[in-house]
This record gives C-alpha cells, structure tokens and sequence, in this order.
C-alpha cells in the first residue's frame, strides 16, 4: 500500500507538472529578476535562474518590490535570504586518483548521476521520471545533445540501463513539452538543440533490439512535427519558425527560438551584446537564442563579418548538421514506419530523407572548397567557412557511399589545411574569442568528424585525429585529475578559452567520446 500511495504522489506531481505549464524565472520574479541578472549579484548568470525559492515566490516578490530603494537595502542579502543556492558541482577528484583513465571516467558516472525529480514550486528545473547523467560543473541539469555524446561512453560502461533512462526522459518531454528542450530548465523551453534523439533511439536499438522503434516511434513523429511545424504552407523563399522553403520542392531546416528576449541564463551579456550591436533588439535577441538552440554558441561560423558577436547572423542559414540530423530522423521513421508494416508511411519517410539529401548536396556541397557549408538562404550563397559540421552528412548519408568516398577525399583536405591541429581538430578556422573557434576543441566535433572520415574512406586521418584527441585528454588528465568541457588542441600547455564562463570539468560529452574513441582505436603510444 506505502509503494502504491508512493506511485500515485509522484504520478501526481508530474500531472500538476503537465496541466500547469511551468513559468520561467523572468515571468515569476519580474523585477527581482531583471535586477538581480543586471546588477551581477552573481559572477554567472545562470546561478539565479537555478535558485530554489525558500517560501511563495509571490510573498518574496511582494516583500523585494517593498524593500527595494529602502535604505541599507542589499540585493545580495535579500536573495541569500529568501533563495537556496545551487548546490556545488560534486568533488569530481578522488583523493587516491586512478592512474587509469577509463577507470576514472566509468567511477564518475555515480558523480554526475541524478535520480528522478521532485517538482517543486518555483523552481526552474523541470523535474523529470528517470535517473540521468549531467555534464557536470555549472551544468546541473540534461542537456540535450550532449546526451548523445554521453551515452556513447555509457555504452562503452555497459550501462545500457542508463542510456535507456535518458531516451525515455528525453521522449517524455517529447510528449509533454511537444519538443526535447535545450535542457530541463524552463528558460530553456523555448528552444531545443541539434536533433540527435533518432541517433539515441538507435544507438539503444544496437544495445537491446528493434522493438525499440516502435516504442519510441510516436515520440519520434512529434519531435519531426515540431521541427517541421509551417513547412506545408510556406511559399518559395519563405521561412517560419524552423523551415525555409528553397524551391518549389526543397524545404530544409534552420535553427530558431520562439522567444525574441535576452536569455535569461545570461541575461545582462545578452542585453549589453544587443546594444552594442546598434541592430534591432528582437532580431538580436532571436539570434543569439538560435545560436544557443545550434549548441555552437558562440562561433565565426555565424557572424557575418567572422568576427564580432555583434554581427550574428544564425536565422538567415540552413545548417548542414541540423539538416543531416533531421535526415536521420526521416531515415529511422522510415524504418519503424516499416517494422509496423505500414509500407506507405515507410515509403513517404524514405521519400522525405531521400529529398532532403539532395537538397543537402544541391545547396550545402561548396564547390569551390569542396566542402558542405552552411546555405544562407537571403543572400542565396553557401558559407565560406569550413566548421566540422561539414562532416555530418559524412555520418550519416545511407546512399550512394562511393559518391560520398570521393567528396570524402575532397573534404579530408580542408579538414587536414583549415581544422588539424596537435590536439585534434579546432572548432573553426578563425581565431576570434568566441569559445566555439579556434583554439578550441570539443568532443562532439571530434567523434563527428572522426567517424565521418572513418566510415567514408579516409581511416587514416580518422585515426590520426582521434590519437591526437585521446593525447591530449588523457595528458590534461595525467597533470590535472580532470576532464574538461573542452580543449586547447593548438596549445596544447594552455586551457581552452572564450565563452560566457570559466572551464568546466566533469565533463559528460569528453568522458563519453574519449571512451568510445579509446574502445575503437586504443590508447595511443
């Protein structure tokens, strides 16, 4: 009886979570927010928006807006007062450090695990029904494609159970929420991130068997009508929310935010970037949210000037990674669609992938630099910049191989002159302060890259990038005991830099990859 009354308070709390839409902090704090995120109370902004509230939110907003201007009055106070802080990141260093790496990164996964969710009023977490893993560090909550990244490692731990855990979250959101967010916090609602959940769906389907198709398939469906929501009445040149309709016949993707407002985890950067920037508020706003929703936040790769922040321009491009995730998407819709026997549902998906790739290579292959490029639909023209992205298609392009061998050997040489380094490849060519650019490194560009180059041909530089990856991670772990979000591969002395915060370690995304890539080519000698 305890067990069942046990159920039926925790079915309780998540139906309060479905049929009371959950507020974000800028909408429940008003004033409060904006003061507190403007003044810095706090070095990051994300620290407020992850504070629990001590009592009603009304009462200390009503008590805020009455104390406010008074004398002695102290902000800081007031909110230390009336909030819980987010608890600090774990001690991620054991005081007798494992000598071996593998066995340090499959000892974390207890550190970034977090049970089932409690809901609690006030709070920005979206509390969700099964155990998780974090990045880590300042990134208390999932993420969503840094999950993918992550189960690659869980899978090389064998926690396949795990991996099965976050699908199913990730599908609940798909079905309460109508799309997986960027990550389980309200203020990030109103965005997702690079679509990798069909990637998941089979990565668990190799771990357990087909039949995980159809029980994911309806989760599926909704994650493509969220991204494809407007397509069917848009007009050639056109763009809606998600869409952009390039010809007559050729829709492709774009990455967007709903919500034209500064970003509540970093507000006061976001409100200073729109001014200076001299642009139209919303515009900015909508941008720099897109960029978030890319995950490549931030990069040349969407300035126009290949610069300055100030000059983003993410809305106006049809990303050649978004697009080749969403051709995954039809392809495995495809194949659950089949597994049912419903062969014309099956036939329409294989028709929507099949139109998608040739609209990949019709307006993303740059001919000049043999290379796929994002597509700026305004100016009509692909992007000169040579970013990994350009080696998703590389991934996960199912037809014609001996076609994608040969651009394969086209493209190996623009990652060989523009992104090699002595840790691995940069995230751009360009050197700019921007976290995503160069020096950096990041785990998720490195296995994309890796395993496009890999499966279309061009092993030998796949095997020499992830080498130089696994140098530097293990090498950075061998003097430091940590594992971090990302890399300097140019320096390979100095940290990674740029970005709106300091370095984290943990880190879910580098454990994952790094295990993968030493399962499949060894350690390096």
């Amino acid at each position: 009886m305890k067990k069942l009354m046990l159920c039926l308070l925790i079915s309780w709390q998540f139906v309060y979570t479905i049929a009371q839409p959950p507020a974000t902090p800028d909408k429940i704090y008003g004033e409060l927010f904006r003061d507190v995120q403007l003044s810095k109370v706090f070095p990051d902004g994300k620290t407020f928006v992850d504070c629990i509230p001590k009592r009603n939110p009304k009462n200390i907003v009503t008590d805020y807006l009455q104390q406010k201007g008074t004398a002695k009055f102290d902000l800081k106070q007031f909110v230390q007062n009336n909030f819980e802080m987010p608890p600090p990141p774990p001690q991620l260093n054991y005081i007798m450090q494992e000598k071996d790496v593998t066995k340090h990164i499959k000892n974390l996964w207890g550190n970034l695990r977090r049970e089932p969710d409690t809901v609690v009023i006030g709070s920005s977490l979206l509390a969700l029904p099964n155990p998780y893993i974090v990045p880590g560090g300042r990134f208390r909550e999932v993420y969503y494609w840094d999950s993918y990244f992550t189960m690659l490692g869980l899978r090389a731990s064998g926690e396949g159970e795990m991996i099965e855990n976050m699908v199913k979250n990730f599908a609940w959101m798909i079905d309460i929420y109508g799309h997986i967010p960027n990550g389980n916090r309200t203020y990030y609602l109103s965005r997702s991130q690079p679509p990798f959940f069909a990637l998941m769906v089979e990565l668990l389907a190799e771990i357990k068997n087909d039949s995980t198709y159809l029980t994911f398939m309806p989760a599926l469906e909704k994650e493509y009508e969220f991204w494809m929501e407007g397509a069917a009445k848009l007009k050639t040149g056109q763009a809606v929310r998600r869409v952009v309709k390039l010809n007559d016949t050729l829709v492709l993707n774009r990455y967007w935010d709903d919500y034209p407002f500064p970003r509540q985890e970093s507000y006061k950067e976001d409100v200073e970037t729109a001014q200076r920037s001299g642009r139209d508020k919303k515009e900015m706003y909508t941008n720099l949210r897109a960029g978030a929703e890319s995950g490549i936040d931030y990069s040349s790769r969407w300035f126009k000037d290949k610069k300055n922040l100030t000059s983003i321009n993410v809305t106006n491009m049809v990303p050649v990674d978004l697009n080749s995730l969403l051709y995954v998407l039809e392809t495995v819709l495809a194949k659950a669609k089949f597994i049912v026997h419903d062969a014309q549902a099956s036939a329409d998906y294989t028709r929507k992938a099949e139109r998608r790739r040739i609209a990949i290579d019709k307006y993303c292959w740059n001919k000049t630099l043999k290379y796929y490029t994002d597509f700026n639909f305004k100016t009509r023209k692909p992007s000169d910049v040579v970013t990994p992205a350009g080696m998703y298609p590389f991934c996960v392009f199912t037809k014609q191989l001996d076609y994608m061998s040969l651009l394969a050997r086209q493209a190996a040489e623009q990652v060989k002159t523009k992104l090699l380094q002595p840790g691995g490849i940069t995230a751009s060519p360009f050197t700019t302060g921007q976290q995503w650019d160069a020096p950096n490194g990041w785990a998720p560009l490195e296995w994309m890259t890796i395993w496009g180059l890999d499966r279309c041909g061009q092993r030998e530089l796949a095997r020499d990038i992830a080498e130089r990856w696994i140098k530097l991670n293990v090498d950075v772990y061998k003097r430091t005991g940590k594992l971090m979000e990302k890399y300097n591969v140019v320096d390979l002395n100095l940290e990674a830099g740029g970005g709106e915060y300091p370095g984290q370690d943990g880190f879910g995304w580098t454990n994952g990859v790094l295990l993968a890539l030493i399962n499949k080519f060894g350690m390096p000698k």
